[in-house]
Parts: structure tokens; C-alpha cells; sequence
């Protein structure tokens, strides 16, 4: 079957991708590596011996990433609804992070302790109609916040990827009731095409009780 315009066009983006390239000569998973890197270098959010949450991780890509930056006196728990192949320094719990059950497994790996940051690079499965699409994607990162909310450790960070569009001014603006400061980022590594951008919340303030 012969491939359609859009899909020739994104093989060709993606065959010469710099970014794609230099993932396969550093060992990374995936391009979206290059992000993580970007925005921490920006926002100085991981050092080592950091506990941090890693929320819709495969294949891997900024596991890899989180998981070098802590050391071995660090440690990452990951989660995907996906299987991802292990990394150093990461504890893996497959399942949706919408079930109790796999909250309570992500709970069991952070063994009462709550994460200094919070990484979230979730994106739903597409299914062409833009704004279901997008329903879909605010859907996911609004359970994040609500996740968030509930282990994050005080004065820590978290990172979101957002498609700009419906929802996501409002999702922006719940989110700075919760952190000291809001930034809105766009890496290098993100294609200049896409309506993706990650909102850094330093500064976590947890409601009173």
C-alpha cells in the first residue's frame, strides 16, 4: 500500500533529523531525549542522588536521561501503560496510571518517600480528529497534575509536555496555583511545527490539609 503525503513526509523529517542521528550515536531511545537535556540545562532540575517520578516513560528516552543524572545514589520509578526495556538506576511499573492499583505499586516503589520532580512526557494515542486529540492529551496531563499533587515533595519541580489548544490556557493557569513559578519552554529538540510545549512548575506548594 502506498504511503500518504503526510506519512512520506514525516519518514523523510524523521530520516534526517539531527536530533534522531545524534540519538542513535549516544545510545539514546529516542529523539525526545534531547528535550529532557535541553530543559534541564535551562531550568538546572535534576542532580544527583534525586528521587524522581517518571510518568509515561517508554520507550525510555528520558528515563535514560534522569537515570544518569541522579547516579547511583539516585533513584527513578517510571511507569507506561507500555513495556520498556530496563535502565539504569530505574524501577519500572508497567500499567495506566489511572488504575488504583498501579498507583499503589508506583507508592510501593517510592517507598514513602516523595520525589524531588515529577517528569511527564505523556502523549495519547492519536486518532486524527484534533480535538479529540486534544480532549485526549488534557485528559492525561490534568490525572498528572492530580498525581502530582498527592506525592510531589514540597519546593519540588515537575514537567509536563502540553499540546497548545483547547484547555491548555486554563491547564497553565490551575497549574501556577500549585507552584512557586510557571515557566513555558520550548526545546530545541521540539519541532518547530509542533504545537507542543513543556511547562516547567518550580516551587511545589501543597494545599493545607
Amino acid at each position: 500500500m502506498a504511503r500518504s503525503k503526510s506519512s512520506s513526509r514525516w519518514l523523510q523529517e524523521h530520516i534526517n533529523d539531527p536530533y534522531v542521528k545524534q540519538a542513535q550515536k549516544d545510545g539514546y531511545r529516542s529523539r525526545s531525549s534531547y528535550k529532557l537535556i535541553q530543559l534541564d540545562e535551562k531550568d538546572r532540575l535534576i542532580r544527583p542522588g534525586m528521587l524522581i517520578l517518571d510518568l509515561g516513560s517508554a520507550p525510555g528516552g528520558w528515563s535514560q536521561v534522569a537515570g544518569r543524572l541522579v547516579g547511583g545514589k539516585g533513584r527513578v520509578v517510571a511507569t507506561d501503560i507500555l513495556p520498556m526495556d530496563a535502565v539504569n538506576n530505574v524501577e519500572f511499573v508497567q500499567g495506566d496510571f489511572m488504575e488504583d492499583a498501579v498507583v499503589d505499586q508506583i507508592l510501593e516503589r517510592l517507598q514513602a518517600k516523595k520525589p524531588d520532580l515529577v517528569i511527564c512526557d505523556l502523549a495519547p494515542n492519536i486518532g486524527g480528529i484534533d480535538s479529540a486529540d486534544q480532549a485526549a492529551s488534557m485528559y492525561l496531563v490534568e490525572l498528572a497534575l492530580d498525581l502530582v499533587r498527592k506525592v510531589l515533595k514540597p519546593k519540588g519541580d515537575f514537567v509536563v509536555k502540553v499540546f497548545q489548544g483547547e484547555g491548555s490556557d486554563a491547564y497553565l493557569k490551575d497549574l501556577r496555583t500549585s507552584f512557586e513559578k510557571v515557566i513555558v519552554r520550548k526545546p530545541a529538540a521540539s519541532r518547530a511545527r509542533s504545537r507542543e510545549v513543556y511547562l516547567v512548575g518550580k516551587g511545589f506548594k501543597p494545599k493545607a490539609s
